[in-house]
């Protein structure tokens, strides 16, 4: 990039300094003129300046310092296993102590990490090669040895892999060299390479049977680890990647589970980077002088009905609940217009497999009561869990709960503490909340939290034509063919499934203006969650 040109001189006072933030942050041409479409402004012929963006505002990352981050949740089950991280704390951790095979870029499609090149011809048997150089924190070689082992403790049930229903895709993976490994896949999966882009297969050493060290290949090296209080990690200097980051000597990451007191903690000095900034708070933030990170990328805050449990197990109530939810009012009074609406399944707008045609279930309070009615639960007193551990869920009950108790039926809102909401109640609970982050592709999506035997099948939906559709799919490489069963598994999850996702809402983090190299990606909050990698300090 070496010149921008735009219509400067159209521009108000109030824009330019946004412009020249922007600029001075590393914005690219790309953001300069989404930025000016957004404020209704096209490039003009006459009347513009020359910007010489490299030279005049471009800046060059530098080394040192140490940031303190606060996450919103943390519990003693807080873990530096990639195969078994939940929370936002276990995915800034194992971002920044692993590398994967691939990773996902600004568009979500895969590129080389740890893997030099994914070779195939079926999109069934994958030759993979390794990139040779690699080393451990403790010293030790990055070989094939360690691929193997990453990819086969994700079958092992003892391991209790979140991803356990995707790999199980694999059906053999073997070392076929110092540095490639071949893989048989039970079908054909043209998406194989950005699943290995995703945290749980991250790459771990060979053999590791106790992940207290974190021994990685990553940017940073784990040096406390204190599960439920606080983490600290030091820059590896033996990184492998040359002319990339860790810029910094040091992160501490540590959970301020109450929303407010985050926000507080960030005005106040106290802390660098806050994640999950509550929509209602983001003009306090931006009015002190920080800056506000702006995700979209499909996220959500789902109210899950398990299936095989009292209400759930009458079709009838699950599909009141869904006329009874009043999505226009929970996108502008819960996520205050940071949102975008859901029909309830989990492939957001911003995927090229969305299906756009497929409307949610309009909000219909009468036709409601009128199922409620046929399951006889009118007048009777209904369950629901939230908590702040799941973003805005307990706005949302009271949405649901007001909107419930003028046709006559009790939702006994019960909020419980972010402390321990996950591993007690979150796919136990008959009525409770998810809150679900993004997955680079819609098989990912499906497989984890739809198919029969998914791990995290929150509302237990069990469908064989389901599964074997999105079995199909996987071996398809044309995409309009693959458009048409994505489109019917979203249709099939949004009237059937026990989950109601009435926004995509957007990711909002915040950080003082110390903090550089920081910017949105779709891949979800704070770059992913693997900021750590690519951020420094303006004053070391």
């Amino acid at each position: 990039m070496s010149k921008i040109e735009i219509g400067y001189e159209n521009l108000n006072a109030s824009e330019k300094a946004k412009l020249d933030r922007d600029l001075r942050s590393g914005a690219s041409r790309r953001d300069v003129m989404k930025m000016l479409f957004a404020a209704g402004m096209a490039t003009t012929l006459a009347g513009y300046i020359a910007i010489d963006a490299t030279k005049a505002f471009a800046q060059t990352p530098k080394k040192g310092g140490k940031i303190r981050v606060a996450t919103y949740a943390s519990s003693t089950a807080d873990t530096l296993d990639p195969a078994r991280a939940i929370f936002n704390i276990d995915y800034i951790r194992v971002n920044s102590i692993y590398n994967g095979l691939t990773r996902l870029d600004d568009t979500l499609t895969p590129q080389m990490e740890l893997a030099e090149a994914f070779e195939t011809e079926d999109a069934k048997r994958w030759v993979i090669k390794l990139r040779k150089n690699v080393t451990f924190h403790d010293g030790s070689a990055f070989g094939a040895d360690d691929v193997v082992f990453t990819l086969n403790r994700h079958k092992d049930p003892a391991t209790a892999s979140s991803a356990k229903s995707i790999a199980a895709q694999i059906e053999t993976v073997s070392k076929s060299g110092d540095h490639e490994v071949t893989l048989e896949l039970t079908g054909a999966n043209a998406d194989f390479p950005a699943l290995m882009g995703t945290p749980a297969f991250l790459i771990v050493k060979n053999g590791t049977d106790n992940f207290a060290k974190g021994i990685g290949t990553g940017p940073f090296k784990i040096t406390e680890f204190t599960p439920g209080t606080r983490s600290m990690m030091a820059a590896n200097e033996n990184y492998w990647k040359e002319g990339s980051g860790p810029y910094l000597d040091q992160i501490e990451i540590f959970a301020v589970q109450e929303e407010t007191a985050r926000v507080n903690a960030l005005l106040a000095g106290d802390v660098d980077i806050i994640a999950n900034v509550n929509p209602r708070a983001a003009s306090q933030v931006t009015d002190a002088g920080h800056q506000l990170l702006r995700t979209v990328a499909g996220q959500y805050t789902n109210l899950i009905i398990r299936l095989d449990q009292e209400p759930g197990t009458n079709a009838k109530f699950v599909q009141a609940m869904k006329h009874l939810i009043n999505r226009d009012l929970v996108k502008k009074a819960v996520f205050r217009g940071f949102a975008q609406a859901g029909n309830d399944q989990p492939i957001p707008p911003s995927n090229r497999f969305y299906r756009k045609d497929l409307a949610p279930a309009a909000y219909d309070p009468e036709k409601a009561k009128a199922l409620l009615n046929e399951a006889g639960l009118i007048g009777k007193t209904i369950p629901v869990v939230a908590s702040p551990a799941a973003q805005q869920s307990v706005e949302i009950a009271m949405v649901l709960q007001q909107a419930a108790g003028q046709i006559g039926l009790n939702l006994d809102v019960q909020r419980v503490p972010a402390d321990g909401y996950w591993s007690n109640y979150w796919l136990k609970a008959p009525i409770c909340f998810g809150n679900i982050n993004p997955r680079p592709t819609p098989d990912a999506m499906f497989s984890q939290f739809y198919k029969s035997d998914a791990a995290w099948n929150e509302s237990k939906f069990k469908n064989e034509k389901f599964d074997s559709m999105l079995t199909e799919a996987r071996g398809i490489t044309d995409d309009a063919k693959r458009m048409e069963i994505y489109s019917e598994l979203q249709g099939i999850v949004s009237s059937e499934a026990g989950t109601i996702i009435p926004t995509f809402y957007d990711g909002l983090d915040a950080y003082n203006s110390k903090v550089k190299g920081i910017r949105p990606l779709p891949s979800g909050n704070l770059m992913g969650n693997s900021f750590a990698e690519y951020v420094w300090l303006e004053e070391a």
